[in-house]
């Protein structure tokens, strides 16, 4: 195999201007997937009906692969229901966003239990609300605990949006595809894309380590 340097700087760029959109939708998954989160180790809490759905919930999408659940989201679901045809961002947000959720609800109920009670029934003794408990004690402390978890399942979101362009969606991965099929060359373009990954999630971990020592010191 003769390495070709040219192909890199030609079509590099182009490549890499698939990031943007990696960025997009794993930014915005991972936020409505931590809102999602929350409010399944909410309802959880509730009572056993919503314990028992939300157990459901987390079970079957931890028990299917995330390609199996986007797939089955924008080309199943629309074979049964002819009228549903959402575009394809948002599909791989929605399908991103709701298995983010099922594995950050686990994280952060863990963080939840893991709380010093001694500091919640402190607070209830000096009258302090429930709603003033959650916002003030249990949410920054639970956060505290589970920060590395929850970078890292961030940086494992990162690194799922790469199968988006089996749906169309113009990744780094599907500027790829065009580059290959129009150069015959595979190592090379795949390269970009295998440094542009790393990098990425090397800067998202050092942003994690970050927050944690500021939490940390707080």
């Amino acid at each position: 195999m003769n390495f070709d340097i040219s192909i890199i700087e030609q079509y590099g760029p182009l490549i890499l201007s698939g990031l943007p959109m990696v960025l997009f939708i794993s930014f915005v998954s991972a936020v409505f997937g931590f809102l999602i989160g929350l409010l399944a180790v909410f309802l959880r809490g509730r009572n056993k009906v919503l314990k028992t759905i939300v157990n459901g919930y987390i079970d079957l999408i931890r028990g299917t692969p995330v390609y199996v659940q986007l797939i089955f989201f924008y080309l199943g679901l629309p074979g049964l229901f002819p009228g549903f045809n959402p575009p394809e961002v948002l599909s791989c947000i929605i399908v991103f966003s709701i298995n983010s959720g099922a594995y950050l609800s686990e994280i952060l109920r863990a963080g939840v239990e893991g709380i010093d009670r001694g500091q919640i029934e402190a607070a209830r003794a000096l009258g302090v609300s429930k709603s003033d408990i959650a916002r003030h004690i249990i949410f920054p402390l639970a956060l505290r605990n589970v920060l590395p978890a929850v970078m890292n399942e961030f940086i494992t979101l990162t690194k799922e949006t790469s199968i988006v362009s089996v749906i169309g969606v113009a990744d780094m991965m599907y500027r790829y595809n065009n580059v290959s099929a129009s150069t015959y060359s595979t190592f090379e373009p795949l390269l970009v894309i295998f440094i542009a990954y790393y990098i990425l999630n090397v800067i998202l971990s050092q942003i994690g380590r970050f927050i944690e020592r500021k939490l940390s010191y707080a």
